[in-house]
């Protein structure tokens, strides 16, 4: 009996929307990651590229639970001497909270060239409005 392989280029992609209305940050990214790298099918293969394009709207109604607003900081460095930064994710989440989102899915792929390539598939809004009606987006059930 033979294995079956998925090629990147033979897979069928579908479009998914997400609200994240109520949702906590973390239990939203694991699901969205998933349908990133393909885990939701069953061709799913671990070296391929097999997921589908994942749309984040209301990324401004999204929850994040216990104290993590005061105490849980995004970091980044400039690339200068010195260049740590922090923010405390009450600021990020009201001032660019479909960066949290973003963030939050990509630390959940893979850390390779695949991992890279899946995380253009994802389009994060802070509200309703977005462009890819053309596209027919399919509602992703989260719960």
């Amino acid at each position: 009996m033979k294995t079956y392989m998925a090629n990147a280029r033979t897979v069928e992609r579908k479009w998914y929307i997400v609200d994240a209305t109520n949702v906590p940050l973390g239990r939203l990214a694991s699901k969205v990651a998933s349908v990133l790298r393909g885990k939701n099918k069953p061709v799913f293969t671990p070296n391929a590229d097999t997921g589908d394009y994942v749309i984040v709207i209301n990324s401004d109604k999204a929850l994040l639970t216990g104290k993590k607003l005061e105490t849980k900081f995004y970091r980044y460095h400039t690339g200068y001497i010195g260049g740590l930064k922090e923010v405390p994710y009450g600021k990020l989440m009201a001032e660019r909270s479909d960066l949290a989102v973003y963030e939050a899915v990509r630390g959940m792929l893979p850390k390779n060239s695949l991992g890279r390539q899946m995380i253009k598939k994802l389009r994060v809004y802070k509200d309703e409005n977005q462009n890819h009606a053309a596209q027919k987006p399919e509602p992703l059930k989260i719960f």
